[in-house]
């Protein structure tokens, strides 16, 4: 007789491994996904697309239990704790918060983040190539390098400008080591920063006004669910008061910021879902190594910039991957 192995789950209930349930005829394995925005979007679909291509279609052989935030932190611990409890067969989750949430809720339960940030600097992992227990994922964030980089094509665009709000939400604590390399690119391109805190959307009018009236003249939007999630309220609000916005999601430029240099999170989102696939088909999560995401494109708002009466300068516009017209 075969031996039989268990695994223990959250609460002390035992299922098959993964790759058994998978193989058991009419079995549905159910996905907990977590994300920060405020609803579906074109990311999700890219996430379902893949997982199809991979054989899994939803509502088949998979089930999935989908739960927003709406960038807002009180709802992170509750809307974790429920999809935990709902014995899913793998999580995943986009952002640090969800991420670091779900990850102290279950040491059992497989969980694939995607995180725009260093996830050792995080404490998701302590090793990118063998991340052990029940926990991989992806990262956009190919070097720090790239918090410098926006700072740098803003000054490109705006030669001129000296204080530049950094608008952040109270989500989460922003990465030290993310932190440290804007600053010191900051102090090289004689940039004076200004930290914006923002708790709900309804501060946004008011934060963004009563900066540019104490001088700013330009907003860094730092990634967040929150600024994910408000990137069009955010954009127009700058945009209103005359602020360009620099954006570190692509949905930021799409939405009315000024430019955005950034992943593609449908890109993200496809990878997680390969990784979900082979989990669900049996491999630990501990020994996929984290994939590092290396691909960045600038993206300029052209509507944007003559609203605001700027030029583009033409080495910018010809460095640009995408330009929106």
């Amino acid at each position: 007789m075969k031996r039989r192995e268990f695994i223990t789950l959250l609460g002390g209930a035992t299922a098959w491994p993964l790759a058994a349930r998978a193989q058991q005829p009419g079995k549905v394995l159910r996905i907990g996904y977590l994300g920060p925005a405020t609803g579906r979007s074109p990311v999700e679909e890219a996430f379902e697309e893949d997982l199809q291509q991979h054989g899994w279609t939803k509502d088949q052989n998979i089930r999935i239990e989908y739960r927003y935030t709406g960038g807002r932190q009180d709802t992170v611990l509750p809307l974790v704790t429920e999809v935990v409890g709902l014995g899913v067969d793998v999580l995943v989750t986009w952002g640090p918060p969800l991420s670091l949430a779900a990850k102290r809720a279950s040491t059992q339960i497989p969980l694939v983040f995607l995180i725009t940030f260093d996830p050792v600097d995080l404490g998701l992992v302590s090793n990118l190539a063998r991340p052990g227990g029940n926990v991989t994922g992806l990262t956009s964030l190919a070097s720090l390098e790239i918090f410098a980089k926006r700072l740098q094509f803003l000054k490109e665009f705006l030669p001129s400008v000296a204080r530049v709000a950094v608008l952040a939400s109270t989500e989460q604590t922003r990465s030290s080591r993310a932190n440290d390399a804007l600053t010191t690119a900051a102090k090289g391109l004689g940039i004076e920063l200004h930290d914006l805190e923002i708790q709900a959307p309804a501060e946004l009018e008011g934060v963004i006004r009563n900066a540019k009236d104490q001088g700013t003249q330009a907003l860094y939007v730092w990634p967040s669910g929150f600024t994910f999630s408000f990137a069009k309220q955010i954009s127009d609000i700058a945009n209103a008061h005359g602020l360009p916005s620099c954006h570190s999601f692509r949905e930021g430029a799409l939405a009315g910021g000024l430019l955005a240099y950034a992943a593609d999170l449908k890109e993200e989102a496809r990878r997680g879902a390969a990784y979900v696939d082979k989990i669900l088909r049996g491999t630990p999560p501990g020994i996929l190594p984290v994939e590092q995401l290396s691909k960045y494109e600038l993206l300029i708002n052209l509507r944007t910039s003559k609203a605001l009466g700027l030029t583009v300068p033409p080495n910018l516009l010809a460095t640009a991957d995408e330009v929106i017209e």
